[in-house]
């Protein structure tokens, strides 16, 4: 098998990471810095190497350069809990094989692990990048799409963004586009959806012109974007013509215009977006399978503001920077910021910033407060979109989940702890923690509190602490 070579400074990650990996039957070394990993890199040779991005000392990605001259055949793989695209685009530009976010499941790691084995040191370069734009996050799920985005935009392949309304998709395609080889030409943007059916030959490829009719030509979408990225948003609502005309356009490369009588090359990169689901969309026969195929060569799913709740306060501090109400010292309080987490957003990222839009002009100038916030959308049901039922669980609940990550990563941080502690201590800490918040909205009534909570107001009495 391989030598492995991990190098992180979280002990218990560590630990966790060798015995994966030698129950698979490779060996491994441990280094809890870059300085020792170099050190030790020539003698145990390794095959791979799994690179935290924050280390004591020196960070890994300025290290991978070193570790690649070292052991030139040997790929990295790169570990971060602290991830953004800039971040992502960085260990793709240092020749990083895989991006690995934190936390990662043992098939994650043994999937990593087997596709960077199985290529080797080939880990090319990407293209020096612009910043990042308006992608903004450190959730788990947007570190996936930037280490998506890192591994698509190199590649030239077609991408097909899925994700609902306003969830950023067109943002994730300007960004594929800017960190591309093609940055440097157009990308063309267009809503298959908003085109006029007898006109959408015409606006997709062009036309030629008539002197005699003094009718002058005119270039189409395709045309506009050669050299560049087309960016097709909405492609599931396209027309099944529209769809036919895609898919000639896609495996000849070349367009016809109007009134031409010969097909015209065009060099450009597709990047389709879609809020539907196009495969139950192909089962009911409603889009192409052929052009479905052609279009998710590489697919990115951009999640709902539910699925990234942790990203609300950065959300919120980026659309203030660049709100038109915004004054220079203008800030979020705690309470909007809960206010904010409380409520539903079915319009996702987009409705988000028209509500933080409407709440710098409300604030004037100041601080912004709950009730600066508009008043929320009505959702498809015709109700509204306050999350403090089951409307908000999603959200409260990706919360919860982050904040059991903390306390588990908290206890054990590479201190020894005797077994068997770990779920008692937790339900010790959360099941006050639950009782106290459920008292509270109670007004501290037990027989309210017990009946809230599915327990007997004896149980509840035995749990509360003597006074």
């Amino acid at each position: 098998m391989s030598r492995i070579l991990i190098v992180d400074d979280e002990p218990a990650i560590g630990w966790s990471l060798g015995e994966l990996l030698e129950d698979l039957g490779h060996t491994v070394k441990l280094a809890s810095s870059a300085e020792e990993a170099l050190d030790g890199c020539p003698a145990f040779g390794p095959d791979l190497l799994l690179l935290d991005v924050r280390l004591p000392g020196r960070d890994g990605l300025s290290a991978i350069p070193d570790f690649r001259a070292l052991v030139p055949r040997a790929p990295v793989v790169v570990m971060t809990a602290f991830g953004d695209l800039d971040t992502a685009v960085k260990t793709v530009e240092a020749g990083a094989a895989e991006y690995l976010v934190k936390p990662f499941d043992s098939a994650q790691v043994i999937a990593a692990v087997g596709r960077a084995l199985a290529r080797g040191g080939s880990g090319g370069e990407a293209p020096a990048a612009p910043p990042p734009g308006g992608l903004v996050g450190g959730s788990p799920a947007m570190q996936r799409v930037f280490a998506s985005i890192a591994l698509a935009a190199p590649s030239g392949l077609p991408v097909l963004l899925s994700g609902p309304t306003g969830s950023g998709k067109e943002l994730a395609a300007r960004a594929i586009h800017d960190h591309s080889p093609r940055r440097a030409r157009s990308l063309v943007a267009v809503n298959l959806a908003a085109l006029d059916a007898a006109l959408v030959e015409e606006e997709l490829f062009g036309r030629v012109g008539d002197a005699a009719a003094g009718r002058p030509a005119r270039p189409g979408l395709f045309a506009r974007a050669d050299g560049g990225t087309l960016f097709l948003d909405e492609v599931g609502d396209a027309a099944p013509e529209v769809q036919a005309r895609l898919l000639r356009v896609l495996d000849a490369g070349e367009i016809l215009p109007v009134g031409a009588s010969a097909p015209e090359r065009v060099d450009v990169r597709v990047i389709a977006a879609t809020h539907r689901d196009l495969a139950a969309d192909v089962a009911a026969g409603r889009f192409r399978a052929d052009l479905l195929h052609r279009l998710r060569v590489f697919t990115i799913g951009m999640p709902p503001l539910a699925e990234r709740a942790d990203d609300i306060p950065a959300l919120v501090a980026w659309f203030l920077a660049g709100s038109p109400g915004c004054g220079p010292v203008q800030t979020a309080s705690a309470e909007f910021l809960d206010a904010v987490r409380a409520r539903a957003w079915p319009g996702n990222v987009r409705e988000l910033k028209a509500a933080v839009d409407v709440a710098a002009v409300m604030a004037r100038g100041g601080t912004l407060r709950p009730e600066h916030l508009p008043a929320a959308l009505a959702v498809p049901d015709g109700t509204a979109g306050p999350a403090t039922g089951p409307a908000g669980a999603p959200a409260a609940d990706e919360r919860l989940r982050g904040a059991v990550r903390a306390w588990v990563m908290a206890r054990l941080d590479g201190s020894p702890s005797p077994e068997g502690w770990l779920h008692e201590e937790f339900l010790k800490v959360a099941e006050a923690a639950l009782i106290g918040e459920v008292l509270a909205r109670t007004d501290g009534n037990r027989t309210a509190a017990a009946r809230i909570l599915g327990l007997d107001r004896s149980t509840l009495r035995g749990k509360l602490p003597r006074p």
